[in-house]
């Protein structure tokens, strides 16, 4: 991939407003949108509640999970208000994977992980988003294990990690300040 580059082509065709939800079938069309209330996700992404952000485009965000079933655990989730993965459209999807795809490498780099492990659930919050965390066996892929009180230093470093990994991958423009 080169620097610089969208990670996805059409990616600008991904858009629509904080705080409006495509259908159940994912249509962006207007008679099929309806104002709601804002999700947790759109909050933290809008800025009304703090967020540990390694990845931000016009379609796509990451930041650190507060309950990680690893050091650097990330949830990747779009600026749409989309409720489950089956509702994405297709392009949307693409992007999601493909920043998750990206954020995962960068994982692997900066913590000497195996693989990067990804799981969807969904239940906890009704946005969509990818968990993507630094796995080394099958045994991290229980939520039973989050931890429920990090430390936010342990937090802000394993951020500022990935951070430099992105960075270091060639997708600085991609990567906000700390």
């Amino acid at each position: 991939m080169t620097p610089g580059r969208p990670i996805l082509p059409g990616a600008d065709k991904l858009r629509r407003p904080l705080g409006t939800h495509a259908s159940a079938k994912g249509a962006s069309d207007e008679g099929n949108e309806r104002k709601a209330m804002s999700t947790l996700f759109t909050r933290i992404i809008e800025g009304e509640l703090p967020g540990r952000f390694v990845w931000k485009d016009d379609d796509v965000v990451a930041f650190l999970s507060i309950g990680p079933l690893a050091e650097g655990h990330t949830l990747v989730v779009p600026r749409e208000e989309v409720d489950r993965w089956t509702d994405a459209s297709p392009e949307l999807w693409g992007r999601l994977t493909a920043v998750a795809q990206t954020i995962g490498a960068a994982q692997v780099e900066a913590f000497g992980a195996a693989r990067a492990g990804l799981i969807i659930a969904g239940f906890e919050i009704n946005h969509l988003h990818l968990h993507v965390w630094p796995s080394n066996s099958e045994a991290e892929y229980d939520f039973k294990r989050a931890q429920h009180n990090p430390d936010p230093a342990v937090l802000d470093a394993a951020a500022e990690k990935i951070r430099e990994a992105l960075r270091a991958a060639g997708h600085g423009d991609h990567v906000p300040a700390g």
